[in-house]
């Protein structure tokens, strides 16, 4: 399958400790298994175990530019080339609003992710909070960032997938995800993603919605045939 960039980028947005790193490894290998695919890890870990710090607000900038930077060098890698980005220029407009009080990222990122991503997945907050070093800040802060998040997609009416499960069951969920935005995989991959990704389990949509953020509701409604426009 050779596409266009904005039909080849799979981005993974979520508050911190939400599993996005493990679930963009995971699903990046067992795409890779029907198509080229490679993950982009996340440039602020590498930025803050370098600088031994986390960034100021000056250093933001840099830090979602290079992490565009990165996306799109990796989509030069081959015309069929499948991104799953660990985070986009948006995750550092959403903490740049949540801990400096700072909107100035907001246009360039937004307007980045819909025109270069083609799938936008939110991991939910069914998983527990775990310490990661300078990144973390503690497990209270997961509920306001997730809820920037849902705000800035529905704003720009960018629709995404709220993910949920644990280990192998987020990564299942992913790839149904990834089924019902490119129905020429499934041919290639488990039938029983198949299956699942006409039911449209597990994977809760939505698109100009905010009807409800409560992490709980979500993981009682991830099971039903729900798609939210």
């Amino acid at each position: 399958m050779s596409t266009g960039d904005s039909s080849r980028v799979i981005a993974l947005l979520g508050a911190e400790s939400t599993g996005k790193s493990d679930l963009a490894d995971a699903l990046a290998r067992r795409l890779r298994r029907v198509q080229p695919c490679t993950a982009v890890p996340e440039y602020l870990r590498e930025w803050c175990d370098t600088h031994e710090r986390t960034p100021d607000p000056r250093e933001q900038h840099h830090i979602a530019a290079e992490q565009q930077r990165r996306i799109e060098a990796a989509l030069a890698l081959a015309p069929d080339m499948l991104v799953v980005a660990d985070t986009t220029p948006l995750m550092t407009a959403v903490y740049s609003e949540f801990v400096f009080q700072d909107h100035g990222l907001y246009g360039a990122a937004l307007h980045w992710q819909q025109q270069a991503v083609g799938l936008t997945l939110v991991t939910a907050l069914d998983l527990p909070w775990l310490p990661d070093g300078l990144q973390r800040d503690g497990p209270q802060v997961r509920e306001p960032v997730d809820a920037l998040i849902r705000a800035a997609l529905t704003s720009a009416g960018i629709a995404y997938g709220v993910v949920h499960g644990e280990g192998p069951r987020r990564v299942e969920a992913a790839l149904r995800a990834v089924v019902r935005w490119q129905p020429g995989l499934a041919a290639a991959l488990d039938a029983g993603i198949i299956e699942d990704a006409v039911s449209g389990s597990r994977v809760r949509w939505r698109s100009r919605c905010l009807d409800c953020l409560d992490p709980d509701c979500e993981r009682v409604l991830a099971g039903s045939d729900s798609v939210h426009r």
